[in-house]
């Protein structure tokens, strides 16, 4: 893939790591894919929405080191090539964050139907097991050490009443964590999980408002409001070298909360 200054992506790609961040294009993605590229990453930032036209010919967006692709991860197919399209464009893949995901409302457990299970699992489970597959050969061979890096959720802790589907979802995904980093440790490639506050995104927002906001914050040993930049600190971290030999563990960032 040539860029917009004339240079083929995968001239540095022995210095420039790439990324593929999935439910990037806003929330805790965008802020994930914006936080990597800071760092130096070049990242294709996926997405079951379509992304917005460049408003620049020259493709100066990409200078800022996040591409935007479209991308059903529930969608074996289109998983397989989209992670083809981006190992070619820029030359492999070392870094895998599982962000996309369905989030959920409240609705009584005796209520919930198979169907509605079904369809949390095949995007916060199946989804994530069907980009590690696409990605692991790359990440095998990344020269920085492959990661996959999982988006959970702290309500599996909690047990959320009203979510069973979501939070059964997300617990699935931590479980996966664990065995995928069994599985690929062998290939040097550490995977993890993480899981954010009640953080205020537009998808959060259309389930919380603002009391269940500060409800939350006031069970925190911090009292402060998590941001999705927070969060991707986070990410930033178990992306870095710093943390090669982190494999197999749940990160809570959530200002305390579980401790109560």
């Amino acid at each position: 893939m040539t860029g917009g200054n004339g240079r083929d992506d995968r001239d540095d790609r022995d210095s420039r790591r790439v990324a593929v961040v999935t439910g990037a294009a806003g929330g805790l993605g965008q802020a994930i894919a914006r936080r990597l590229a800071a760092d130096g990453f070049a990242v294709a930032a996926l997405d079951i929405a379509e992304p917005a036209p460049d408003p620049d010919p020259d493709g100066s967006s990409e200078a800022s080191g996040v591409r935007p692709w479209h991308c059903d991860i529930s969608d074996p197919a289109a998983t397989r090539q989209a992670v083809g399209e981006i190992a070619e464009a820029y030359g492999g893949v070392d870094v895998l964050v599982n962000n996309a995901g369905l989030l959920s409302g409240r609705a009584p457990l005796l209520e919930t139907t198979p169907q509605e299970l079904h369809r949390y699992f095949d995007v916060n489970a199946v989804g994530p097991l069907l980009m590690v597959q696409a990605c692991a050969p790359w990440l095998g061979k990344s020269p920085h050490r492959g990661r996959v890096i999982n988006v959970a959720s702290r309500t599996f802790f909690t047990g959320s009443p009203g979510q069973i589907a979501y939070v059964a979802s997300k617990g699935a995904l931590i479980g996966m964590t664990r065995v995928m980093a069994r599985e690929l440790g062998e290939h040097r490639i550490a995977v993890n999980a993480v899981a954010p506050a009640q953080v205020a995104t537009p998808g959060t927002r259309e389930h919380s408002g603002d009391e269940v906001f500060a409800a939350t914050m006031r069970q925190q040993a911090i009292k402060e409001f998590v941001t999705p930049e927070h969060f991707a600190g986070l990410v930033s971290y178990l992306a870095s070298p710093d943390a090669e030999l982190v494999t197999g563990q749940t990160f809570v960032c959530d200002g305390g909360g579980l401790l109560h």
